[in-house]
């Protein structure tokens, strides 16, 4: 127990997060310059009331002074605060022109908000992925132990190099989401149908987290944000690696999988981008989210559930599409498991090559729509 409270104690913290950028630690010394600004202000104006009332009291004979103006104490009162003010803005809006600044960058990433997960756009290096909570379902609703980095931890991290400008276009997919991490001194809202811009350039080599800061809907707190720095070195490393995988996926679109093989990768497709609204049951929220279990969707004909899962739900509902956000292989794969999963025992399975077909569908009647 002296333990557990020590480890708790060194956890606590009453100031910003240590800063790793020139932005994030002229945010970190302005707000301490303007807390101490305040607290400067606070012991003047509360020592001059303390001393007012245990003066003037009326029981150690004091006699109220009788006047109706004074002109030298309103310019006091009015010049002073100005030039308190004043004085405090000029830092400020240094530090505000500072962070809107984003030129000359480095390199640039689009960071796109979704409920509840990011979308990165690497656009000097052609990679793109989508980061989700990786937190596992048994810490969240069941009994197991939190992880030292509970609900803080993604499947795929945004991976920077350390000392380069980094550009960031932020923008959202449905409503409106916040990119914040405090460590880099970046707080960005995303909002639909806009770009924002930000910009950061990490001196330390390490990893960082953050936290969607925009109430985004129900699973606001399940969206955090990790960035990883690393050397020049690692980083290409990385970007080899993601491309590699990006091949590898485009391969998986042209193959044709066992029902087995696509149930097993359909149960993680569908935890890391279902099972927050639908639940790792299937049996939904009800009210909010419908459930999959026994559903007309998931046990009716195969060809309207994969349309549902790629382009979204009827209207009115949250159900989004996942045209954009998984690949072929991916989709049958989550389909697949829906269907045979719980007690939909459907027995049939989806193919990579119906997801194609299916998107090729849309594709080829959207002229006859016009």
């Amino acid at each position: 127990m002296g333990a557990a409270s020590q480890s708790a104690l060194a956890d606590y913290a009453y100031n910003l997060q240590p800063p790793v950028s020139e932005v994030a630690r002229d945010i970190f010394h302005l707000h301490n310059l303007i807390m101490m600004v305040c607290i400067g202000i606070f012991i003047v104006v509360f020592a001059t009331m303390f001393y007012s009332l245990v003066k003037h009291r009326k029981s150690s004979g004091h006699q109220a002074a009788h006047f109706h103006e004074n002109t030298t104490v309103e310019i006091i009162w009015t010049v002073i605060p100005f030039i308190i003010l004043v004085g405090m803005a000029y830092p400020a809006a240094k530090v505000v022109i500072e962070m809107k600044d984003t030129s000359n960058p480095d390199m640039t990433v689009k960071i796109t908000g979704y409920q509840w997960k990011w979308g990165y756009d690497y656009l000097n290096d052609g990679v793109h992925f989508y980061s989700t909570l990786a937190t596992p379902r048994e810490q969240i609703n069941g009994t197991a132990e939190k992880d030292p980095h509970y609900l803080l931890e993604v499947d795929n991290p945004m991976v920077v190099p350390v000392g380069k400008r980094v550009r960031l276009l932020v923008t959202a997919n449905d409503v409106i989401h916040s990119w914040w991490v405090p460590a880099v001194g970046v707080k960005q809202d995303g909002i639909p149908g806009f770009i924002r811009d930000a910009w950061f350039k990490a001196d330390k080599i390490g990893t960082y987290r953050g936290q969607c800061a925009e109430l985004c809907g129900k699973d606001h707190g399940f969206m955090p944000i990790v960035v990883k720095v690393v050397s020049e070195d690692d980083y290409r490393a990385w970007v080899a690696k993601q491309k590699g995988s990006a091949q590898a996926a485009a391969a998986d679109n042209g193959k044709t999988f066992s029902r087995d093989e696509l149930v097993e990768r359909g149960e993680k497709v569908f935890q890391a981008n279902c099972a927050a609204c639908h639940q790792a049951n299937g049996m939904g929220i009800p009210g909010t989210f419908p459930a999959l279990n026994g559903s007309k969707v998931a046990t009716g004909p195969i060809a309207a559930h994969i349309g549902i899962v790629l382009h979204g739900g009827r209207p009115g509902t949250a159900m989004v599409g996942f045209a954009d956000r998984l690949s072929d292989a991916e989709i049958a794969a989550v389909v697949t498991y829906e269907r045979n999963a719980w007690n939909n025992k459907m027995g049939d399975a989806a193919q990579p090559a119906d997801i194609a077909a299916a998107r090729g569908a849309v594709v080829a009647a959207a002229p006859a729509a016009q």
